[in-house]
């Protein structure tokens, strides 16, 4: 039977790749374990659990996801018009009942509450590989984070409530953030949120756009406080699933079938404040974000990984003019460049999954041990800690924005290498492609992640961490002059920043784009060599992301410091006039 996890080539390079041992020991100092049935005895202990809970993973993606996928996308779920509830499609429940089964969906909560305090590097792995099984389905089980959100920030007496109930796969959740006029937004959040006579709260008003809006625990960016119309009006808060949260409708969407989209209306629905009033979206719900823009990048893998397998099989067995299409050199280059994407999409997103594991257990660790600290270890850590949420920032939407347009472009060549097959239902492939299109806008689109980007490609924080790569050297000459390469780049890079940042903001804005995709390209390039320097075909694969990379490092750093800003200077003239309706 199909193991997703086993069947990966890559992701067991990986596995073996990184360093788990300074990830596991930093996840599992001073973890709360509680009276856990398991406890691992030691850090090879740990590894090999990591290893079998991603083989677990990798056959319930294999045999019941994927066998799944196809009929949940057709039928969807039920809304139960009558009293406003969503009834999941009996595949979606039959795939949550199995990851429950298998105690996979409180991944990275500690063990004290249940859960496998697995580190967010192998939940990333994990993630992808449910993807790959069914895209839709990951936003249910990639919804742990509202667990982990709850375990951040929340009171002991709510962690003891629910975290255990997460952990054993007996509650879902959903994060409530978005509505009809504040998307993207959130600071325009008008949902009420008011504290009763006796000191609970009530919410009131309408969202949109809610992933598993029907799930039994919600957490719900609400204003607060009335007087206050930015961010820092607004407080998050839990509230349960009742007739007073009532599932208006569902949306109707391109892809991700099995994946509930609710419009929410809350009539005094009881809720519980989540750590301090006014920190909702300033402290909470960012780093709620951070955490999901990371599994969408992990999501994006999945169906690239799912789409790229079968146009693969499908060039080597379809025949044309006599031979496999494959042997033609036209779609024996569209083969290989998708999968040295994948291979480049999951270097960056794997390496931010890693530093997020850093900068999350320093955090942790200065927030329980720090009256066992002395001064110089407090101040050490702090350090620490700020480096990798620099980092982090930066990385972060820089993995989801390269990952979901690498979806969608490798799920674009797929229906593409199987021609009129592709855009046919007889095959997935024209599901992967409806499925990748929308990883590119929910939790930010790709132009919101290059604004986040941009800030710590244009303040040093780029320069500061490449040159950490350039350092490096190599014993084989071939990888050497590859490193060459990108220290060239980093140059041209570094001189269209200085150029773009003479100008005014608009422009720097305008030129993020294109600094961002030579900033990924040059990264990746570095960590496609690291890579290279323990395998063979990895160095193969490192040549030839670095030598397609270089002339497009060149052309967008030429294109920024040409200076052109016709799309702002002359936009009227340029995109015509507003169609008349």
């Amino acid at each position: 039977m199909p193991n997703f996890f086993t069947d990966n080539q890559d992701i067991q390079f990986l596995f073996n790749y990184f360093d788990l041992k300074e990830v596991a020991a930093i996840q599992e100092r001073e973890t709360p374990n509680g009276n856990a049935d398991y406890v691992p005895k030691d850090i090879e202990d740990m590894i090999d659990n990591y290893r079998h809970i991603l083989e677990i993973i990798g056959e319930i993606a294999g045999e019941t996801l994927a066998a799944n996928a196809g009929q949940i996308d057709a039928e969807g779920n039920t809304h139960n018009l009558a009293d406003g509830t969503v009834t999941y499609h009996p595949l979606v429940r039959q795939n949550l009942d199995r990851l429950t089964q298998a105690d996979m969906m409180g991944f990275t909560l500690p063990r004290k509450y249940g859960g496998l305090n697995c580190p967010i590097l192998i939940y990333t792995m994990a993630t992808e590989i449910v993807s790959r099984g069914d895209v839709s389905f990951m936003n249910l089980f990639g919804l742990q984070g509202i667990a982990d959100t709850i375990y951040a920030f929340a009171g002991e007496e709510i962690k003891n409530e629910y975290l255990p109930k997460f952990a054993a796969g007996a509650v879902t959740g959903a994060m409530v953030l978005t509505e009809p006029d504040a998307g993207s937004d959130l600071q325009a959040v008008r949902l009420r949120a008011d504290i009763q006579p006796d000191g609970t709260w009530v919410l009131n008003g309408v969202k949109r756009f809610i992933t598993n809006g029907c799930g039994e625990v919600l957490l719900v960016l609400a204003r607060s406080e009335h007087d206050i119309k930015d961010g820092r009006g607004l407080s998050l808060f839990l509230c349960e699933k009742s007739s007073r949260v009532k599932v208006r409708c569902l949306e109707k969407k391109l892809g991700i079938h099995g994946s509930p989209t609710c419009e929410l209306v809350f009539e005094n629905t009881p809720a519980r404040l989540i750590g301090d009033r006014k920190l909702g979206l300033i402290t909470y719900v960012l780093a709620l974000m951070n955490g999901a823009r990371l599994g969408i990048a992990a999501q994006s893998l999945g169906v690239a990984e799912a789409a790229y397998r079968l146009a693969r099989e499908y060039a080597h067995t379809r025949e044309q003019f006599g031979a496999p299409i494959e042997r033609l050199s036209a779609v024996a280059d569209l083969v290989v460049a998708m999968k040295v994407r994948i291979e480049a999409m999951r270097a960056l997103t794997y390496e931010t999954a890693r530093v997020c594991d850093l900068e999350n257990n320093t955090n942790r660790l200065l927030e329980c041990c720090g009256d066992k600290l002395s001064d110089d270890e407090k101040k050490e850590l702090k350090k620490t800690s700020r480096t990798y949420k620099r980092l982090n920032s930066m990385l972060t939407p820089m993995s989801k924005y390269y990952a979901a347009e690498g979806a969608i472009s490798v799920t674009n060549d797929t229906v593409q290498v199987l021609g009129g097959s592709g855009y046919l239902k007889d095959y997935a492939a024209e599901r992967y492609l409806r499925d990748a299109r929308i990883t590119s806008i929910y939790e930010g689109t790709s132009q919101l992640q290059i604004v986040a980007a941009i800030k710590g490609i244009t303040s040093g924080v780029f320069a500061a961490y490449i040159e950490t790569f350039e350092q490096r050297t190599f014993d084989d000459a071939g990888l050497e002059e590859l490193k060459e390469v990108l220290i060239r780049g980093r140059t041209e890079l570094l001189s269209a920043i200085g150029y773009a940042k003479t100008q005014s903001g608009a422009y720097l804005d305008l030129a993020a784009r294109r600094l961002t995709d030579a900033a990924i390209d040059l990264l990746t390039g570095h960590y496609l060599l690291g890579q290279g320097a323990k395998d063979s075909r990895k160095a193969k694969i490192a040549q030839f992301f670095i030598c397609r990379s270089e002339p497009l490092i060149t052309m967008n750093c030429a294109l920024v410091t040409q200076g052109s800003s016709l799309p702002i200077s002359d936009y009227e003239l340029l995109a015509g006039a507003v169609p008349a309706a």
